[in-house]
């Protein structure tokens, strides 16, 4: 872990203000569309007006302040956060936690084509008060457009203007409350719950009204996702100061509605008609800055999320670029471009940011109840008295359930769109993950002692053409004493392979971070050594540069000789050759399988033709690198008599 990383959590000015740039831009552009949600084309009330500030203000409080602020930031894997981290954290307790923890992601993924478009469209559409006609549609496609184009470079350059910008925008909220609450300080009446009660009570509507005031928390993962670029102090300190200006905002926007009660908005946006004339045009101008800072960081969590599935083999594997040395900093270009034309079809096809609404939010329920399934697992590992869990467990699992179902009641008009594109990606998560079950289900390991003198002896037979002077496998098998008959069939029959000395590399994900660590095993001396690598779900596996570190080290230790044997290189100190052979299983005709297992293998062996070969995506250099195919033999041939004839 770096000393950046560390120093992240510890409580500073500048951690702060990096707290404010990278993990509200969700949840603090809210207010652009949540009132607006909750009145829709209703009548506006006192009730409405009362009921629904007390609602968004018990839902940041309970959803947002205690669960992720005061609880979920307590399941911390070493100073990592996230729904993949949480379940690096428990999956060694249950199996079946890779559910939930897929289900979660994939919901993180769908809202992160969403957000874009309903955040940017909200702050532009606030120019239609300037010009009634205005086509804001070309104006948003352009700056998505312009949002994913940029990612190749890395952010961390307009990155430092986020903290600074994003203070701008909630003193602005905060400000623009206090501005209206003066002439009705009794509007903060409404943080009282019975107004909230009343409303849901007495409201015929009230399923769609919760979906509204869902949207204000729907950032709330954010908090969690981001807790290692940020540090928990941090992100406790800062929220206090977003939470005050988001209250102020929304209370300010509730004294504006007490003026237009028994009206319908009729398109209005109270969080721009509450601004005075002459400032609208810099409100909208800090508005759209801060919708693209909401749209940033859920696009860099998109690829946080996908590295970390990758590495957990939850997702194929895809290029990840690292554009800068920022820690975090990284692009992956598959799910740029997918992302950017999933944004591309909820603009083209939703048009209106109020149409957006509709769609939003179902995910985001979605993987806050997978959360809690997760940290209440988290908690039972940490030995917290279980009357204490059940009790999280239960109050979350009620409210974000109701939550739910208020978002659910908008399926039809949207909410079917999200549903859909997380689905898809579940298929793939799920596939891949399942897959990989099946084939180490009938991957065969026999014991490696048995094989020790033969190896030793086809090293030295001169008779057999040298096929590397350092061969080199990667190897699935956990434990040393093992390894995959395929290896052994590859290294002594399919093409006997002579080579000076034989490595084995293997790769463990573990469930630390940004762990790196490795044990050599030199199981014939000299001539057959196994690397173990250790290295966390958030580490780059390339093996390639890995390998030859550890190789460095060992020759400078003295404890292998990697000069070439040949001899008319050995007498001037010429590093032998290295050649890695990868293995690549394939499913062969012959193979009996059900009809699900058939049904995934199929499915994943399309997804694999589409993600990186195996060899580039251990990071391997193509030159150096041979191929060979084998069956993944699941069942034996069939028992079959043959009678020759004369």
């Amino acid at each position: 872990m770096s000393a950046k990383h560390i120093n992240l959590n510890r409580l500073s000015a500048a951690g702060v203000l990096i707290s404010l740039g990278i993990i509200y831009g969700d949840i603090g552009t809210s207010p652009l569309y949540v009132f607006k949600a909750i009145i829709g084309d209703r009548v506006i009330s006192q009730d409405l007006i009362l009921g629904g500030l007390s609602c968004v203000f018990w839902t940041l409080t309970l959803q947002t302040t205690l669960k992720y602020v005061v609880i979920t930031l307590k399941a911390d894997n070493k100073g990592e956060g996230g729904i993949f981290s949480l379940y690096s954290l428990v999956k060694r307790r249950a199996k079946w936690l890779v559910f939930p923890a897929i289900i979660g992601g994939c919901a993180l993924l769908a809202d992160g084509i969403i957000t874009p478009p309903i955040t940017i469209s909200a702050a532009i559409e606030g120019l239609e008060i300037f010009s009634p006609d205005l086509k804001t549609i070309p104006i948003v496609i352009t700056i998505i457009t312009v949002l994913f184009l940029i990612q190749q470079f890395g952010t961390s350059i307009v990155g430092k203007a986020f903290g600074p910008i994003m203070f701008v925008w909630f003193t602005m909220m905060g400000v623009l409350g206090i501005s209206h609450i003066i002439h009705f300080p009794g509007i903060v009446k409404a943080l009282n719950p019975y107004y909230a009660v009343h409303l849901l009570v007495t409201n015929p509507s009230a399923l769609a009204i919760l979906g509204a005031v869902f949207l204000c928390t729907t950032g709330a993962e954010a908090l969690y996702s981001d807790l290692g670029h940020c540090g928990r102090k941090n992100i406790r300190i800062s929220w206090i100061y977003v939470k005050t200006c988001l209250i102020l905002n929304y209370c300010g926007q509730g004294v504006y509605l007490w003026s237009l009660q028994n009206e319908l908005l009729d398109g209005r946006n109270p969080f721009y008609r509450m601004m005075p004339d002459w400032f609208l045009i810099f409100g909208i101008s800090i508005a759209t800055a801060a919708a693209i800072i909401a749209s940033q960081a859920l696009i860099s969590g998109s690829f946080t999320l996908i590295s970390e599935a990758v590495r957990l083999n939850i997702w194929p594997k895809v290029k990840i670029n690292y554009p800068s040395e920022a820690k975090g900093q990284l692009y992956v270009p598959s799910i740029n471009w997918l992302l950017w034309v999933g944004c591309l079809i909820v603009v083209l096809y939703f048009q209106r940011s109020e149409n957006m609404e509709a769609a939003y939010g179902l995910s985001i329920t979605i993987a806050m109840l997978m959360t809690t399934v997760l940290v209440s697992v988290y908690l039972a590992k940490k030995k917290y008295p279980i009357y204490l869990i059940v009790l999280f467990l239960v109050v979350y699992g009620v409210l974000e359930s109701i939550f739910f179902a208020g978002n659910l009641a908008k399926f039809l008009h949207g909410g079917w769109f999200t549903v859909l594109i997380g689905t898809i990606l579940f298929s793939i998560m799920w596939a891949w993950y399942a897959a990989r079950k099946i084939k180490n289900r009938f991957v065969k390991f026999v014991e490696i002692e048995q094989y020790f003198d033969v190896i030793k002896e086809l090293s030295e037979d001169e008779s057999v053409p040298k096929f590397a002077s350092q061969l080199v496998y990667l190897t699935s098998a956990n434990f040393s004493s093992e390894i995959e008959s395929k290896i052994i069939y590859s290294i002594l029959q399919k093409k006997p392979k002579r080579a000076d000395v034989y490595w084995l590399v293997h790769v463990d994900v573990v469930d630390e971070p940004y762990q790196t660590n490795y044990k050599i095993e030199h199981l014939i001396p000299e001539k057959l050594i196994r690397i173990d690598f250790k290295l966390g779900f958030r580490v780059e596996q390339k093996i390639n540069v890995l390998f030859r570190k550890v190789v460095e080290d060992l020759v400078k230790n003295h404890e292998v000789d990697i000069t070439s044997r040949y001899q008319s290189l050995s007498k001037f100190n010429v590093v032998g050759d290295f050649r890695f052979v990868v293995l690549e299983k394939i499913l062969s005709r012959s193979n009996k399988l059900s009809f699900w297992d058939k049904l995934t293998l199929d499915y994943y062996f399309i997804l694999k033709h589409f993600s990186l070969s195996e060899e580039k995506g251990f990071g391997l250099d193509l030159s150096f690198v041979s191929l060979e195919k084998v069956p993944l033999m699941i069942n034996e041939y069939d028992n079959v008599e043959l009678v020759r004839i004369k």
